[in-house]
């Protein structure tokens, strides 16, 4: 018989992200193949990502992507500097990014208009077929998750994640990047979304507040983690990377807020690994997602992925707990107070 979280529209559109995303890498070919022609032959001279909520935690995603594996510098524009303060911003050349579910939101629809009048190429990824942002950007790469009625966004929060991975995994040149390993993503949704995260629901069931903490690409599913934690099961947590949170955020530490931290086995892995013996040698409640020195925190499992897909894989597992974690606390994480679904700001 299902749980009470395995009934929810969170639980079940989560669950599908695996679907999501094989149905994904099936459409749109004549999409990505215009995106890249337009990219390789005429590379940006930077990136521009626009969005809010789980868009923007994507865009962050889209960040690393962009810099680590194309060179290309990216950074975030507030919607609120073109709707709101109109104020122009130079960005002939650029690759102008915006992410949204709806593609209805009326301060990213006026971001891309102007961005587009001041000089950009601009790509919308958007889950809702025929939307307003649809009609106004260069290129649409329709996510394809399917319709989402939860609150909490989930299967279209990983499908952003692997759009990104498919453009910037049919750009590199370099090896060691994505593009191998993408065909595979699908199936290690499915075998991520069968672990046992259970412990978490266990150790924050109490929690009023936390850290959610990741380095690199980690950092992104770190941001959607702590947004989670806050509609869905009422806890004010907060993101930091694991080097930005000893800038001040580590005071805290002494006085037992509990924390999550997601690891992923690149090359940030040493510097999260010395941040985790800092901790727990303070005597701090540490769950771990990831291998690495976890003597005395709370392991989570992950499955065996290149560490590319790590995070994918790992803020799947994630979702499945939280769906728990909200029932337990007597949350509904499909209808989180003051929230809607769709949610149009200026």
């Amino acid at each position: 018989m299902a749980t009470s979280a395995e009934r929810t529209l969170m639980f079940l559109e989560a669950a599908s992200a695996g679907d999501a995303v094989e149905r994904q890498f099936g459409c749109a070919q004549g999409v990505i193949i215009d995106i890249l022609r337009s990219l390789a032959a005429d590379p940006p001279s930077m990136v521009v990502t626009c969005a809010r909520g789980s868009s923007d935690h994507a865009a962050t995603f889209a960040k690393y992507a962009f810099e680590r594996q194309l060179g290309w510098v990216t950074a975030s524009a507030a919607p609120s500097i073109s709707s709101i303060y109109q104020a122009p911003l130079k960005l002939g050349g650029s690759l102008f990014l915006a992410i949204s579910q709806s593609g209805k939101s009326p301060d990213l629809l006026e971001a891309v208009e102007r961005a587009s009048h001041q000089g950009a190429r601009t790509l919308a990824l958007v889950n809702a077929p025929d939307t307003p942002l649809s009609k106004i950007a260069d290129w649409t790469l329709p996510l394809c998750a399917g319709p989402e009625n939860s609150v909490a966004a989930t299967k279209s929060y990983i499908a952003s994640l692997a759009a990104i991975a498919r453009i910037v995994g049919s750009l590199e040149r370099n090896d060691g990047g994505i593009a191998p390993d993408l065909a595979a993503l699908p199936g290690l949704l499915r075998a991520a979304w069968r672990l046992d995260w259970s412990p978490m629901a266990a150790a924050f069931n109490e929690s009023q507040g936390l850290f959610v903490l990741g380095r690199g690409p980690g950092l992104a599913i770190a941001q959607e983690a702590a947004l989670k934690f806050k509609e869905t099961c009422g806890i004010h947590a907060e993101a930091f990377s694991t080097a930005e949170v000893r800038h001040g955020p580590m005071a805290l530490a002494a006085t037992g807020l509990p924390m999550l931290i997601f690891r992923q086995d690149d090359e940030s892995a040493s510097g999260v690994d010395a941040l985790i013996k800092e901790l727990l040698a303070i005597g701090a409640k540490l769950l771990v997602a990831g291998s690495g020195p976890c003597g005395g925190a709370i392991n989570l499992p992950v499955v065996d992925a290149p560490a590319a897909l790590q995070p994918m894989l790992q803020i799947q597992s994630f979702y499945k707990a939280i769906s728990s974690l909200a029932i337990s606390r007597g949350h509904d994480p499909d209808r989180p107070p003051l929230l809607r679904k769709v949610t149009e700001t200026v």
